[in-house]
């Protein structure tokens, strides 16, 4: 039976363990010994009759414990999705293409409901502008909105075959009209106040909500 336990010391000290043994196993003689004895030296101290106690310090280095690597981030991204996350046909999209990002990690997700949301980080583009028409920010900080950002989120993650036919004429003049008469309706389309309802809602949340750490805009 044995109780490991253990310390770190940030800044590039030692780890130190220990082990507690109960009782310790004679080495048996025809067994070779492990190659890692020389590589971490042991130490004894003063114990009772029966028992062995002993501490091994090792690096980090030696043991193979270096601070593990914070997975890719942010960083990697070739374009940003603003997306309406009260949108439930939106959210259908969005869905999708997550599902296959997971294998590109070419898109980055923002949702401009959400109280996080940030124009800062986004270019400028406020709530009330992103809500009337798509937007996507390429990693230069180039925006694109409509059916040309809706090309280029499906060529990142392998579909530019989808929208390749509105790149040329007239599709793409009628892709476009199409597109516009959905952004302009779709809230009353899918059931939702009008924009205008919308952003008075968002002004006035604090009031409408009694400074309630729960409460959520309707859909």
């Amino acid at each position: 039976m044995a109780v490991r336990a253990g310390y770190r010391i940030i800044g590039g000290r030692q780890i130190c363990s220990s082990l507690i043994s109960i009782p310790r196993l004679r080495h048996h003689p025809h067994l070779p010994r492990p190659a890692s004895s020389q590589r971490f030296p042991s130490y004894s101290i003063h114990q009772p009759a029966g028992f062995k106690f002993e501490i091994r310090c090792i690096s980090e280095k030696a043991a193979g414990m270096g601070r593990l690597r914070e997975p890719s981030g942010p960083e990697n991204w070739k374009i940003k999705m603003l997306y309406d996350g009260d949108c439930p046909l939106c959210m259908r999209e969005v869905k999708m293409l997550q599902e296959r990002n997971k294998q590109y990690g070419t898109i980055k997700f923002v949702d401009i409901s959400s109280e996080a949301y940030s124009p800062d980080d986004n270019m400028g583009l406020d709530y009330k502008t992103v809500m009337g028409n798509i937007h996507a920010i390429l990693s230069d900080g180039s925006v694109v909105t409509d059916v040309e950002a809706f090309r280029k989120l499906y060529d990142t993650v392998g579909l530019g075959w989808v929208y390749a036919i509105t790149k040329y004429e007239p599709i793409g003049t009628i892709a476009r009209a199409v597109y516009g008469v959905w952004a302009k309706y779709r809230l009353q389309l899918t059931g939702r106040p009008s924009l205008e309802e919308v952003l008075e809602l968002r002004r006035n949340k604090e009031q409408v909500c009694n400074d309630r750490t729960d409460c959520k805009l309707p859909k």
